[in-house]
């Protein structure tokens, strides 16, 4: 079984109310989960050496959250070969859109796998699917969270009908 650890790095402490779902997520499946505060803009040397040590630290994907300017998740994607995914995060700038375009928009050959803004569950997903693909344990706790969600979609689907009826 691979070693699951995944980093979760955020620009600012202000994004930690959307990080922690992330965090939550991961730590729910049994991810080992480091998270920290580091800047693409105020703090570069330290997140390029955490990037470019990342993979010898045991980290097989890293998530990347940031706000209005938004390189934060293109700067690790520039030093590792790791999955990156980033999270655009809302701010008062733009309702986030400036984030998100900043985050998909990435030169060929540093690719980063962008989610919705905000959108940290589906990353905290998106990086669980990364380490299943060589963690058969892993995507079993994938597959039963998938159907739980399936048999919750098709009881309220029952329970929708049942009102439809005594309308």
């Amino acid at each position: 079984m691979t070693k699951r650890k995944a980093a979760v790095i955020m620009g600012s402490d202000s994004d930690w109310p959307i990080v922690e779902k992330a965090v939550r997520q991961l730590r729910e499946l049994g991810i080992e989960t480091e998270a920290r505060v580091m800047s693409a803009h105020r703090t570069p040397e330290q997140a390029r050496e955490f990037a470019l040590s990342a993979r010898a630290k045991g980290f097989g994907v890293i998530i990347a959250a940031a706000g209005k300017a938004a390189h934060l998740a293109g700067a690790l994607a520039a030093n590792s070969t790791l999955p990156v995914i980033g999270i655009p995060i809302k701010s008062s700038t733009l309702d986030g859109l400036d984030a998100l375009l900043s985050t998909v928009q990435m030169p060929s050959g540093i690719p980063v796998a962008t989610v919705a803004i905000d959108g940290a569950q589906n990353a905290a997903l998106l990086a669980a699917q990364i380490l299943a693909v060589s963690d058969a344990e892993l995507a079993a706790r994938l597959d039963a969270m998938r159907a739980e969600m399936a048999a919750s979609t098709v009881k309220k689907d029952a329970a929708l009908q049942e009102k439809l009826n005594n309308i």
